[in-house]
């Protein structure tokens, strides 16, 4: 099972778009339910910066993600979007309260 955290900074005229296409993603994975997806995204109280934790684990380690056109659409243009670039890190849960699963 892989956990990744993934933060960046929007540029502020860029910030509610880049939160429409997030809700799309969810939207997407509500409809679709590829399995194996954990996924928060958190937009911070600077209005700016993102915070994505997701946690994938599939039979052949690939990442749903990946499939979703809607998370195509948002990784797209997102650099762009962005005035510091999105960071990820590979995560390792030290305690968790019905928010991901260990």
């Amino acid at each position: 099972m892989r956990k990744v955290v993934v933060r960046y900074k929007t540029k502020p005229e860029h910030a509610d778009e880049n939160q429409r296409l997030v809700e799309n993603v969810f939207e997407e994975l509500a409809s679709t339910d590829p399995g194996g997806v954990r996924y928060a995204t958190f937009r911070l109280a600077d209005e700016v910066t993102f915070v994505h934790l997701a946690s994938i684990e599939t039979d052949d380690g690939s990442n749903p993600l990946g499939e979703i056109a809607a998370f195509k659409e948002f990784q797209s243009q997102l650099g762009e979007r962005c005035d510091e670039p999105p960071a990820a890190q590979d995560a390792t849960i030290v305690g968790s309260y019905r928010f991901l699963a260990e």
